[in-house]
């Protein structure tokens, strides 16, 4: 599932490993979007703070993000696993994690939903030949009973704890950044770390969780943004239409409709990964969006997925539409600047004539089938 939603990763290094741990996140948490962005929904209209404030739809709000998003990533972990036996295992050990946490338990869930499916696949390759006939059923149902009982024991005892503590260091990290005014900082790790397609185990691995968490006490979290952002892609092509190799730039309109409208950030990766000097346009594009939005206080009520300016639209609290805006058009335009800088407004673009892997790269290969929606 997760090769849906990601390229096929080759290789066996450290980076290839990541890489695949970041389209398995993918593969679990991009079929829920839907889900998500119902809660976001929900979220921005009903709380004391939205659109329209109603304290009985409000009440949706808590058992959606505590119970039901985490136990959907459980199930589709477990799918990916071993079909649907391992899918209602994979839920049932969510319940675990999400009972011994008091929030919201992505991490937990995306954690112990494939491994309890994996014991139960490992369990049903033992039981398999060593079950007399006629007793299939009955071994079956207990087997998946008992490892999905145990499993969602062992994640009240063992795993809740566990993501707490890790949860609550990133979250202590990110909070030394705040209070020291120094978040733009992590641009220099976010940006990269994207355009070697880290974006997912980036997004949902990491900053999704710290977001919703925070979210949950504030109405709204400024960690959904700091990946999502559309604003540094967006300058990358936009100085590689005007400053770019001739032979790329028939290729950068559609890009940026992709990228942009589309949410689909991978689009800008290969043109970033050319010409990797780019990198620190879209470093100091994210910083610059990261900082405007520290000024104005902006957030978004959930993550914004895929992570283009409609979903940002969809996703800004009321009160909040020109901090948000105006961070991601600065970012685009400070990446802008610093991208056709880069480029030497068109004298260092290296003008060549596409063939081969990069033509492929560009023009066939990227393409939204083949990419991760933030």
């Amino acid at each position: 599932m997760a090769d849906i939603y990601t390229p096929a990763v080759t290789g066996t290094g450290v980076k290839a490993q990541i890489q695949r741990l970041g389209g398995y996140l993918a593969g679990m948490v991009m079929p829920n979007i839907g889900a998500f962005i119902a809660w976001g929904l929900i979220t921005a209209l009903f709380i004391p703070t939205g659109w329209l404030p109603d304290k009985q739809f409000a009440a949706l709000v808590d058992p959606i993000i505590t119970l039901l998003l985490p136990v959907l990533i459980g199930y589709t972990g477990g799918r990916m696993v071993h079909g649907q036996r391992g899918a209602v295992v994979g839920a049932v050990a969510t319940v675990g994690v999400v009972v011994g946490a008091k929030i919201p338990m992505f991490l937990g869930a995306m954690i112990l939903g494939p491994l309890a499916a994996y014991v139960l696949k490992k369990v049903d390759e033992f039981t398999a030949d060593r079950t007399k006939s006629g007793f299939e059923m009955l071994v079956d149902n207990f087997t998946a009973g008992i490892i999905g009982g145990a499993a969602a024991v062992f994640g009240v005892w063992g795993v809740a704890p566990i993501v707490r503590t890790i949860t609550s260091a990133a979250g202590h990290g990110v909070e030394w950044l705040i209070h020291h005014h120094l978040l733009p900082l992590a641009s220099v790790l976010i940006e990269p770390a994207k355009v070697l397609f880290l974006n997912n185990a980036v997004n949902h691995g990491v900053l999704g969780p710290l977001g919703v968490a925070e979210a949950v006490n504030h109405g709204k979290s400024i960690l959904f943004m700091l990946e999502s952002n559309p604003g540094p892609g967006l300058g990358v092509l936009l100085a590689y239409l005007l400053f770019g190799p001739k032979a790329l730039r028939p290729s950068v309109p559609a890009a940026i409709v992709i990228q942009f409208l589309g949410g689909i950030h991978e689009i800008y990766f290969p043109y970033v990964l050319m010409k990797p000097r780019l990198i620190l346009a879209s470093i100091a594009g994210g910083a610059a969006g990261i900082g405007t939005f520290m000024i104005t206080g902006a957030g978004l009520v959930a993550v914004a997925s895929p992570g283009s300016i409609l979903a940002y639209a969809a996703m800004t609290p009321k009160g909040d539409w020109s901090g948000v805006f105006a961070g991601v058009f600065i970012s685009a335009a400070v990446s802008f600047a610093v991208g056709s800088a880069l480029l030497g407004f068109g004298r260092l673009a290296g003008d060549f004539s596409l063939a081969g892997r990069t033509e492929g790269a560009v023009a066939g290969y990227w393409t939204p089938r083949h990419v991760t929606r933030e």
